[in-house]
C-alpha cells in the first residue's frame, strides 16, 4: 500500500472536521458529547468499590530520553526535610518542623492529556483559532483548564494485546479497525457515544518488567492505525487514551514531511483529546478475571491557566 502523503492526511483531517458543530467559541470539542445523564450512567458502573490508579509514578525513572520535544522526567527536590527539622533549623523560624518539597516536570513528561491547543493542523488549532494564539505566555484558547471539569464519565478498555494472545504488541504493529471491533465483541462490551476508550499495548508493561525503556518515550510503538480516524470520528467517542507515549503507530507509514499524521487529525480537526503514557496493568488484570471491561472514569487535569497539557494520575472505579 502505498504511504500517506501531506496531501491525504489534510484531506482526512477536512473530512472529520468538526470545527464550529458546537458554535464558533467552542473549546471543548468532542467533550461536548458528555452529559450530566452520561456522568449519572458512568457512576452506576460501580459496584465492586475499587480503585485502579492509571498514572505512572513521578520520579526519575520515568520514560524521558529526550527522544521527543525534549522532555525530561520529573525532578523531585526536598526543600525542607525531617534532618533539617532535627538539626533545629526550623525552631526559630518559622518555629515549626516540617517537611517540603518540589517537583519540576513537563506536562507530558509521564500520565497526561494533551490540550486541543497541543497540535496544530497547519497554522490553525481546534475550531479554527490561529495557532499564534498559542504564544510564550500559553494558550490563549483551548487552553488545558477549560477542562478541568470535563474529564469524567464512562470509560472502556480495549485490550488489544490480550484479543491477540500476546503479552505486547510488536513495535510497529498497526491496530486497525477489525482489531477494535474484534477486541469489543471478544470482551462483550460496546463502545458508545460520550466514551472515553482506553487501548492496551502492552508495551509499557513490558518496559516496565524490561527495566529499560529504550525508545518508548518517541521512539517505535504499537499504536492506532491512520484507518481508525473514521472509527474515532463516528463512535463519537469523547476521549482516546492509550499506554504507549503518542497512542498512533510508530513509525508512520508516511511520506518524509508528515510526522505523526493521525495527531494532525485527532486534536486539531476532530477536537479529542489524548490520555497518553497510561499504566494499565492491575487494571487489565482485574477486567480479565470479572470480564467486565467499563467503569467509572475520573481524570481531572491539573488546572493550570493556558496549559498545551498536564500531568495526571487517572481513576478507573469498578
Amino acid at each position: 500500500m502505498a504511504r500517506l502523503t501531506k496531501a491525504d492526511v489534510l484531506k482526512k483531517a477536512e473530512d472529520l472536521k468538526n470545527w464550529g458543530k458546537w458554535g464558533p467559541d467552542d473549546e471543548l470539542g468532542v467533550l461536548n458529547y458528555v452529559t450530566p445523564e452520561d456522568i449519572v450512567n458512568a457512576a452506576k458502573l460501580v459496584r465492586k468499590g475499587k480503585v485502579f490508579r492509571l498514572g505512572l509514578n513521578l520520579d526519575e525513572n520515568g520514560p524521558q530520553r529526550g527522544l521527543f520535544g525534549g522532555c525530561w522526567n520529573p525532578l523531585h527536590q526536598m526543600l525542607a526535610t525531617g534532618t533539617d527539622a532535627m538539626a533545629g533549623k526550623h525552631d526559630v523560624t518559622p518555629g515549626l518542623r516540617y517537611a517540603d518539597d518540589a517537583i519540576n516536570l513537563p506536562t507530558q513528561a509521564a500520565t497526561q492529556w494533551d490540550a486541543l491547543s497541543h497540535v496544530f493542523l497547519g497554522d490553525k488549532m481546534w475550531n479554527g483559532y490561529p495557532a499564534s494564539l498559542v504564544d510564550s505566555r500559553g494558550a490563549h484558547k483551548n487552553g488545558i483548564e477549560k477542562l478541568a471539569n470535563k474529564m469524567v464519565g464512562r470509560g472502556v478498555l480495549l485490550d488489544v494485546a490480550r484479543h491477540k494472545g500476546v503479552d505486547c504488541l510488536d513495535d510497529g504493529y498497526p491496530i486497525t479497525v477489525a482489531d477494535l471491533d474484534g477486541t469489543a465483541h471478544m470482551q462483550g462490551v460496546e463502545v458508545r457515544r460520550a466514551d472515553f476508550v482506553i487501548i492496551r499495548t502492552g508495551q509499557m508493561e513490558d518496559r516496565l518488567r524490561k527495566g529499560e525503556w529504550g525508545g518508548y518515550a518517541g521512539g517505535p510503538a504499537p499504536g492506532l492505525a491512520f484507518e481508525t480516524l473514521d472509527w474515532i470520528h463516528g463512535r463519537q467517542i469523547a476521549g482516546i487514551c492509550s499506554d504507549t507515549w503518542g497512542i498512533e503507530v510508530r513509525p508512520n507509514d508516511t511520506e518524509p514531511d508528515v510526522f505523526q499524521p493521525w495527531h494532525w487529525v485527532t486534536i486539531p480537526a476532530i477536537g479529542i483529546v489524548h490520555g497518553e503514557i497510561f499504566y494499565l496493568e492491575e487494571l487489565a488484570a482485574d477486567c480479565a478475571a470479572d470480564r467486565v471491561y467499563e467503569f467509572f472514569f475520573c481524570a481531572p487535569p491539573l488546572v493550570i491557566t493556558r496549559g498545551t497539557g498536564s500531568p495526571i494520575n487517572p481513576q478507573a472505579i469498578k
